[in-house]
């Protein structure tokens, strides 16, 4: 073996051990004993990366002794030659974004270092976990000068056992935040959403019993709404521990007991129950015991299943009167900070007459989906497979169905989610058929109480646009998005001359349409750009698809206008997708108004069973 390769080997050796040292996060992270490591870090702005490589571009880790890099975190001795302090750097807001907390860093791709001290003294007998709620897109983690793992996707959580790392004292975390994107990663290099780098969720300490609850799953019977079922999972000494659940307001006490590897299955008759619903989002109150040990949570219960053409929530037909949404606050630049933000992008959406909202391109917040859950707002949640994939790299299908593995896991007791969708806008080829084809596979082998979609293309000839997507046999919508009155078919009034044939006997979901309007630009509906054109395309939307058998919801793109460097027109655009219905000003567009009262009409129709 040459040089080259044996060195090559030993990286991809060493990844895999930092993958290895990650434990399955857990779940309900804010139901634990936690210390919030959020606030202030120092940070290091490393586009060359010499915190991490020497200078013939070998990693510090791959050393024998790991000395250097800036994770190491030492103070200079004597004469010793030290090229960095966190001690003297600026700081950024954690959780938050690089990009909007200083101007140097708008465009910024790269290699940001991250710094946090805090004080702790560990308790004998407990076990304690390091989490992050997520880090764009690379994240490499250190701990008191030891590197504990790296973990890759910019959406999903992660956490590293430091039970046997920490020090009774001052504690160093070190965080090597790299956001470069790359062809063979998820999503890939071409996205059309601004690529927002740092630590952007929740970072936290969390302390357990060595033996504690580390996940659950309870959900109501899709096949029997009469019952509840599910799991527990019970980390450390796991075997022949008994678990108490409780739900006192449905009258629920009881007890299971784990077999040999901490499992437990969980099938409850609830003496009375409430489903949930977007006109009733009821919540109730769950409680897992374990050693006297109690981890509380709010769950609702409901069905959601396809029958023909409908799509039937707790066995009754209903229309998703819907918006898609970014993580991404209109008002202020950046990602959504707080619960304040994600429960203003809500109730806009509430406001708008949505029972329904899409959270593209990617796992939002683990707040939001308990905020829909609270508000009643199903949920179509998504993973960043998006446009042109590495579709036969075996590393990056292996990553797509972690990140979707790993979201799943996060929201499976959210009532509010009730589509997993494997991806956005993907061409067919037949690679790309067998590697969505495989994540479709992955959710129904996780998740059987949910649908599972994926936001599909069309293909048009003159005035027919068909929907006849491999991908779409395997699916449980016939869901795809679809541009007429913007990219093409002309001005807005003459998009009612085009007819959709889907080849699908199954319920249709129109994920994406639209057209963008700046902000309180005004003229004639002929003219792009202004209000009236993006309402006047809504109005012939709206008698286009009502001509399609089988609709039976709908996403427009979007609610807020977004950021994204693709869109460079400096007037109109200014680097803003301005497709939203509100502006980066707050301000409603013409079209809010339309869909609004769309979604009226609509929701009078289902509600008094004269849908069409």
């Amino acid at each position: 073996m040459n040089m080259q390769k044996r060195v090559f080997t030993g990286l991809l050796l060493l990844m895999s051990v930092a993958a290895m040292a990650q434990s399955e996060p857990l779940q309900n992270i804010a139901g634990r004993k936690i210390l919030s490591l959020n606030g202030r870090w120092n940070y290091i702005t490393d586009p060359y990366e010499n915190g991490y490589y020497d200078y013939r571009h070998k990693p510090y880790d791959a050393s024998a002794s790991g000395a250097g890099g800036f994770y190491d975190n030492k103070k200079a001795r004597g004469n010793d030659l030290v090229e960095y302090n966190f001690d003297n750097s600026p700081t950024l807001r954690v959780p938050a974004d690089w990009n909007s907390q200083s101007e140097k860093l708008t465009f910024y791709e790269g290699t940001i270092w991250y710094r946090q001290q805090f004080t702790l003294a560990p308790a004998a007998g407990k076990k304690y976990f390091l989490y992050f709620g997520a880090v764009n897109y690379e994240a490499h983690v250190y701990l008191n000068g030891k590197k504990l793992g790296m973990h890759k996707g910019g959406f999903t959580p992660f956490q590293f056992d430091v039970t046997d790392k920490l020090t009774n004292g001052l504690n160093t975390v070190v965080v090597k935040a790299d956001n470069t994107r790359h062809q063979d990663e998820i999503p890939t290099i071409n996205t059309d959403w601004w690529n927002y780098g740092g630590i952007t969720r929740d970072v936290y300490v969390a302390e357990v019993e060595c033996t504690h609850i580390l996940d659950y799953k309870i959900q109501l019977d899709k096949s029997d709404a009469k019952s509840i079922i599910g799991f527990v999972s019970v980390a450390g000494n796991g075997k022949g521990q008994a678990v108490s659940v409780l739900i006192p307001e449905a009258g629920i006490k009881t007890q299971v007991t784990t077999n040999d590897s901490g499992y437990a299955a969980i099938k409850l008759t609830p003496k009375q129950l409430s489903l949930w619903s977007p006109q009733n989002p009821k919540l109730y109150q769950v409680q897992l015991v374990l050693n006297g040990d109690t981890l509380t949570d709010k769950i609702g219960f409901r069905t959601i299943e396809v029958k023909g053409q409908d799509i039937l929530l707790n066995g009754r037909s209903v229309f998703l009167s819907g918006i898609c949404l970014h993580d991404e606050n209109p008002l202020i630049p950046g990602r959504l900070r707080s619960q304040g933000d994600m429960r203003m992008m809500l109730q806009w959406a509430r406001e708008l007459n949505c029972n329904y909202v899409r959270l593209a391109h990617y796992p939002h917040n683990e707040e939001m989906l308990r905020l829909a859950d609270e508000m009643g707002l199903m949920v179509w949640a998504e993973v960043p497979v998006y446009w042109t994939i590495s579709w036969q790299n075996p590393e990056t299908y292996a990553n797509a169905e972690k990140q979707l593995s790993d979201m799943i896991a996060r929201d499976k007791n959210r009532a509010s989610v009730v589509v997993w969708s494997v991806g956005n806008e993907t061409p067919v080829s037949e690679p790309r058929n067998v590697f969505m084809g495989k994540l479709v596979a992955r959710v129904r082998q996780l998740d059987n109480t949910r649908l599972v979609s994926a936001a599909l293309e069309v293909h048009r000839e003159g005035e027919k646009a068909y929907v006849n997507d491999p991908l779409g046999e395997k699916l449980d919508l016939a869901s795809f998005n679809e541009y007429a009155g913007w990219y093409w078919g002309g001005v807005p009034s003459n998009i009612t001359k085009y007819a959709y044939e889907v080849k699908y006997n199954k319920p249709v979901l129109i994920t994406e349409f639209g057209g963008d309007a700046l902000g309180g630009y005004h003229a004639d509906e002929n003219t792009r750009w202004s209000e009236e054109y993006q309402a006047a395309l809504y109005r012939n939307q709206f008698v286009l698809l009502g001509k399609m058998p089988g609709l039976r919801g709908m996403t427009p793109w979007i609610l807020c206008d977004f950021r994204s460097p693709r869109r460079q027109e400096p007037y109109y655009q200014d680097f803003f997708n301005r497709k939203g219905l509100i502006s980066e000003t707050g301000k409603k567009k013409l079209a809010f108004d339309v869909l609004k009262t769309y979604y009226q009409t609509m929701q009078q129709q289902y509600n008094t069973g004269n849908k069409k």
